[in-house]
């Protein structure tokens, strides 16, 4: 069983993300991507933007790295309806490119260096192994070097653009602070989105039968935070689509209708909105400040594996280090008998992942912590790279009353921050010089 799929995306404009346990990055199995096997494939350019070129080998790699990332085997009928998002991305993305070199914006390699190290460092990886893994797929590593480079260099512009805006005042915490008393026991969503503009009223019919294909893969079981990081053009695809807790009155009407009706886990249809379609998933439900909050102090043993896991024909160290996984398992009675083990089997995780808001763990690892009893140790739960145990060592449950300060102070600046991207990418798209190759 794999834990979760992670995602390549960096933090959010203004925001850091929260800390916790980092699930695999990749799942277990290579998906199969056949590229010779899609329509078009082997064209040298696909699109000019304002003279830059945007390459088949570009759109290919990054088709190759979503279908990696999400684990799904995906035909080709389903890569080439991909495709044309894929390449509107890349298209958008020298467009931010050309207005980072405009403002003299530079993203060192030490600036990608520490990005992908962090990459490992959330997923568990010793150093290099990103760059190896991607390889063995047959995903070149500047795919997602290029891609860090404009998350990057997007934030500084964005930085740039709302200048003294993106210092959110006391009075703006105390503001919404005030307007969420009012609300005290409304509902509240924990929700992420994908948000696929529509570019021109011509491109109405492509757009809903792209975002059909998204919403089928994704029910198909494809991770929501991949397909955003991939897909969305919301400033939210850098954090996975997480919109974090939502009222009613911070969304869209027609979302927020649909949202009201949703079980939680469901992915929505596909919804019109002002500019595009938004795809939903509901994650959570709440009252706002009446939820139980649970925090917890965890510690986690990892069991490394020498080679990646094929479930069909698993090796001797693969077997031998699940056996001594079920003997931690049956036998550890205490929090420092796991991180003994973390020790013993050469772990490069760390047996303290700090403390851990239960809310914000992925939903694979939540449905593991939300029912197990304090020091009682986890069954073990296999990824390709490994085997994880869990034990928690201590648990609180208290009233959330409301958001704290920080959390707050983030929403204000990633509302400004997703209007300021929106507004400067129309006015790029409206003055670019754009030929696109068939």
């Amino acid at each position: 069983m794999v834990l979760c799929a992670g995602m390549f995306a960096v933090a959010p404009a203004f925001a850091q993300p929260a800390s916790g346990v980092a699930p695999p990055l990749l799942p277990a199995g290579p998906a199969a991507v056949d590229m010779g096997s899609v329509p078009g494939a082997g064209a040298d350019i696909v699109a000019v933007v304002n003279g830059d070129v945007v390459s088949r080998a570009d759109v290919d790699n990054r088709v190759k790295l979503f279908a990696l990332s999400s684990g799904l085997p995906l035909d080709p009928g389903v890569l080439k309806r991909l495709t044309p998002r894929i390449t509107q991305q890349l298209i958008d993305e020298r467009l931010r490119l050309q207005e980072m070199q405009r403002r003299h914006i530079v993203v060192g390699d030490q600036d990608i260096a520490a990005a992908i190290k962090d990459v490992e460092r959330r997923n568990g990886m010793v150093p290099g192994m990103l760059a190896s893994r991607l390889g063995s797929r047959g995903v070149e590593l500047r795919t997602l070097i290029d891609q860090i480079r404009v998350q990057l260099g997007w934030i500084r512009v964005l930085r740039q653009q709302v200048g003294p805006q993106a210092e959110v005042t006391d009075a703006d915490v105390a503001e919404q602070t005030q307007a969420l008393k009012s609300q005290t026991g409304q509902p509240e969503f924990r929700l992420s989105e994908i948000f696929i503009p529509i570019e021109g009223p011509q491109a109405t019919g492509e757009t809903q039968r792209f975002v059909d294909t998204v919403i089928q893969e994704l029910r198909a079981g494809a991770p929501f935070p991949v397909a955003a990081a991939q897909f969305s053009q919301s400033q939210t695809a850098l954090q996975g689509g997480d919109l974090g807790w939502m009222q009613p009155n911070q969304l869209d009407p027609e979302v927020a209708r649909i949202v009201q009706k949703m079980p939680v886990g469901a992915v929505s249809n596909p919804i019109k909105v002002a500019g595009g379609f938004s795809i939903v998933t509901l994650r959570a439900q709440r009252e706002i400040g009446r939820a139980t909050q649970s925090l917890l102090i965890v510690r986690q043993a990892f069991l490394p594996f020498t080679a990646r896991l094929d479930p069909r024909a698993p090796t001797d160290q693969q077997k031998q280090m699940l056996e001594a996984a079920k003997v931690v398992s049956a036998n550890a009675k205490d929090c420092p008998a796991i991180e003994a083990a973390n020790i013993r089997y050469g772990s490069t995780r760390p047996a303290d992942p700090g403390p851990i808001n239960l809310a914000s763990v992925p939903p694979t690892l939540r449905a593991v912590l939300e029912h197990l009893p304090p020091l009682h140790a986890s069954q073990p739960l296999v990824a390709e790279d490994g085997i994880a145990l869990f034990m928690v060592c201590s648990r609180d449950d208290r009233v959330n009353v409301l958001p704290a300060r920080a959390e707050i102070a983030d929403r204000v600046a990633n509302e400004r921050a997703e209007l300021a991207s929106r507004q400067l990418m129309q006015d790029l798209q409206r003055r670019a010089v754009i030929e696109r190759h068939t």
